[in-house]
């Protein structure tokens, strides 16, 4: 398979991983948007949201409670921080793995609501 989120969950491409287990993998984006910008990932191949099958919303309810888990780690929970998802290109998704931004450390723009 040649997707870069893959081959770092098989331990082919380097990264900077801050969580893991047997579900998840969680390691700091190598273009921050932010001063905190970890990439949060199932191991499971999971193209994007939108191919999500419904057995995999527990999946991704994990993924939000080791966001917050890690957002307290890295010192941006009091403060504040941003979880996204992108869905498919015209939605931002540059890997076509599913995957969950967790940005904070400054005040973000572009707020919606």
């Amino acid at each position: 398979m040649d997707c870069v989120f893959c081959k770092i969950i098989a331990g082919e491409i380097p990264a900077d991983i801050v969580y893991h287990d047997k579900e998840i993998i969680a390691f700091r984006d190598i273009n921050p948007q932010a001063p905190l910008h970890l990439i949060i990932i199932p191991r499971e191949h999971i193209p994007s949201l939108d191919q999500m099958k419904e057995s995999d919303s527990a999946l991704v309810g994990r993924m939000v409670a080791i966001a917050n888990k890690l957002a307290k780690d890295e010192g941006v929970a009091e403060k504040g921080y941003r979880l996204a998802f992108n869905c498919g290109k015209e939605g931002g998704q540059l890997v076509p793995h599913l995957h969950m931004h967790l940005l904070g450390g400054r005040k973000l723009s572009g707020a919606l609501g």
